[in-house]
């Protein structure tokens, strides 16, 4: 690979994650949970965006990010209040930066009149209306009527300051950057003294208009840290240079670590026993040096970079080294040694081992939800804006850890699902303002773990499932006889029928009956399940239960005549040994089996794979309810119901 090409990929991770906590600042703020250093996490994310942008010469995106990037600046410096009106802008110009970022990367493209008229709007924000100069204040012009520039000149910087020499080039002007901002971004660090240095400026007839001619000199306190001033320029580098040096006795002195010879000394010849105290008390004077400096350093945790298949590759071995111990320990059981007995003994140990090797290596691929739920707010505001209703969107479990093959595959089920909500739940403000409710909707996304498998609730506070609606429908498209009698929830769950859509007329939204169907299926194709519950006037709640992971899974052992088989845990749902007045007979040939108020068909395993050709007494073997049919085994080993197998 390209080296360009590597740096540029590493530069787009950083663009999703600075996007991310640029969209998670502004819907903190607009939810009034934001302070100043959220304010400032915002711009920070808006000023690395571009920052690296112009290293990369993508000037569209450089061009719209500095305005973006000083209408915040008006807000961080007190200028602009963040109310609902602006934070709403903002949100609407991360959309644009996030399209900038994506055209960036070559999968998409900027709308060009929107951007524009995004620009102009932040431009807006910002535009105030200066007095104009007296007379008085003027400097007098040279007989052409030129005017010479007048700046002030700091006061000399007191001993042990930092003096900062800062000379932007003509690269980084080039690139969009501005050094007012460095400035004002030293300026959050503490007071600061800053002087211009224009004696490299040319008279007018060879000054070059592209080049660049100022430097700063800037005094900064002693309290400020260094890493603190030098972060200011994380991304121009060479584009300008910056000397940073101490001022001690009048004079900069470069600060260089100090190397206490006899404390070392001292160190190494101290008794073992000493060790602890001395470390204690260098510790303690770290973090007094710390506080007295008024910031307190706090240690990153470690992490590198690991190729997704090397992480793939000891996942297999994982599953297969589980199936392996699995088989060892049933050929021992199967020899009938005691489970007193040494071997038994070991191989439950290395069950343990195996189960804990496992539980690890599933916890290197497990991700937060977050990279999923961070890309819904965006898609909720468009959908409101095209259906011209008010929705609100509250998350929660954001940091609920599941696989990564299985977040891979929940971006496409949840979109559908908010669109559903917000086009056919929530209704619009005046019919909102008609029943008594407020005109903002609201639609909720939560995940949670639950019973070893991860639950995403998708709920909105509108107007329900319209289940006389539902049921018309299905009967004019011909999915149900016009007389079939259906409770509540067989009705709501008539959405999930293909071809099924409730929408009035044909919208870039719904109105083709693709939707519902497809996120069952997707659902299912996960090895999950999907509820409804809605009520009427109050809203509607999808619910998707998920297995955790779908590279190493737990199974049940079935044997069914001569064969054994082995039944993945998440698709049974009960394991039962009926009684006789739990069964009824179904014809010559078939029954069910009475659970809990239901019927559900009884199928013979061992018929159904040719085993056997008459079924055996159910009350006779082991019944295992998977979803909402039940299949019949001759045993179910129970020493090895938590015998894994690989997917």
């Amino acid at each position: 690979m390209d080296p360009m090409d590597a740096i540029k990929a590493t530069y787009f991770q950083e663009c999703d994650e600075l996007l991310a906590a640029l969209e998670e600042g502004l819907l903190a703020l607009d939810a009034g949970e934001g302070d100043s250093d959220t304010i400032n996490a915002v711009f920070r994310a808006v000023h690395s965006v571009k920052g690296g942008a112009g290293a990369f010469g993508f000037e569209p995106m450089v061009a719209f990010a500095h305005v973006f990037e000083t209408a915040l600046d008006a807000m961080r410096s007190g200028k602009l209040d963040p109310d609902g009106d602006v934070l709403k802008l903002m949100l609407r110009a991360s959309d644009v930066l996030a399209d900038h970022v994506a055209a960036a990367k070559g999968v998409g493209v900027v709308d060009e009149a929107r951007g524009h008229a995004m620009a102009e709007e932040l431009e807006a924000l910002t535009a105030v209306d200066a007095p104009a100069p007296s007379a008085a204040d003027e400097p007098a012009g040279d007989e052409w009527g030129f005017k010479p520039l007048q700046f002030d000149v700091a006061e000399p910087a007191t001993e042990g300051a930092w003096r900062l020499v800062m000379r932007p080039s003509a690269a980084m002007y080039a690139k969009g950057h501005d050094a007012l901002l460095f400035l004002r971004e030293l300026g959050r660090l503490g007071p600061i003294e800053a002087a211009l240095d224009a004696s490299s400026l040319p008279d007018l007839a060879t000054l070059n208009p592209e080049a660049s001619y100022l430097s700063w000199t800037v005094s900064l306190p002693a309290s400020v840290e260094e890493i603190a001033i030098r972060d200011v320029f994380d991304f121009v580098g060479d584009d300008c240079p910056i000397e940073l040096a101490r001022i001690e006795g009048g004079a900069p002195k470069t600060v260089a670590p100090e190397l206490d010879v006899e404390a070392l000394l001292r160190s190494v010849q101290a008794p073992p026993s000493e060790a602890p105290a001395a470390s204690s008390a260098a510790t303690e004077d770290k973090a007094a040096a710390s506080e007295k400096g008024g910031a307190k350093t706090v240690a990153a945790a470690a992490t590198i970079r690991v190729d997704l298949e090397r992480v793939d590759r000891m996942i297999d071995l994982v599953g297969e080294l589980v199936i392996n111990q699995a088989m060892l320990a049933q050929r021992v059981a199967e020899s009938g040694l005691a489970r007193s007995s040494t071997v038994a003994i070991g191989l439950d140990e290395l069950e343990q081992l195996t189960r804990e090797i496992q539980d690890s290596v599933m916890a290197i691929r497990a991700q937060p939800v977050k990279s999923v739920f961070q890309r819904m707010p965006r898609l909720v505001r468009e959908i409101a804006g095209s259906t011209g209703k008010q929705v609100r969107l509250v998350m929660d479990g954001e940091g609920t850890e599941v696989d990564k093959t299985v977040i891979e595959r929940l971006s496409d089920p949840i979109t559908h699902m908010l669109r559903n909500a917000i086009d056919h739940g929530v209704e619009s403000p005046e019919e909102r303002a008609d029943a008594g409710k407020s005109e903002e909707g609201t639609v909720r996304l939560a995940a949670l773990h639950r019973s070893g498998r991860i639950v995403i609730e998708v709920s909105d506070d509108g107007k329900g499932i319209n289940r006389p609606r539902v049921r018309e429908i299905a009967v004019k498209k011909g999915l149900i006889a016009t007389d079939a009698s259906l409770t509540d929830d067989e009705i709501d769950n008539l959405i999930f029928l293909p071809g099924f859509s409730t929408a009035a007329t044909v919208s870039n939204i719904s109105g083709r009956g693709v939707g519902m169907d497809v996120v069952k299926r997707s659902i299912q194709a996960l090895g999950g399940r999907i509820a409804i519950s809605s009520q009427p006037g109050k809203g509607s709640t999808f619910t998707l239960s998920l297995p955790l992971t779908l590279a190493v899974l737990d199974g049940m052992v079935v044997s069914v005549g001569e064969q054994t088989l082995v039944a993945p845990l998440t698709g049974i749902i009960e394991t039962l040994r009926p009684k006789p007045e739990e069964v009824r007979a179904l014809g010559p040939h078939s029954s069910v089996l009475a659970v809990r108020g239901a019927h559900v068909p009884l199928i013979d395993i061992g018929v159904a794979l040719g085993q056997r050709t008459t079924p055996i007494d159910p009350t006779k073997g082991v019944v295992l309810l998977v979803e909402s049919e039940v299949l019949l085994g001759d045993a179910v080993d129970d020493a090895a119901a938590r015998t894994l197998i690989a997917r």
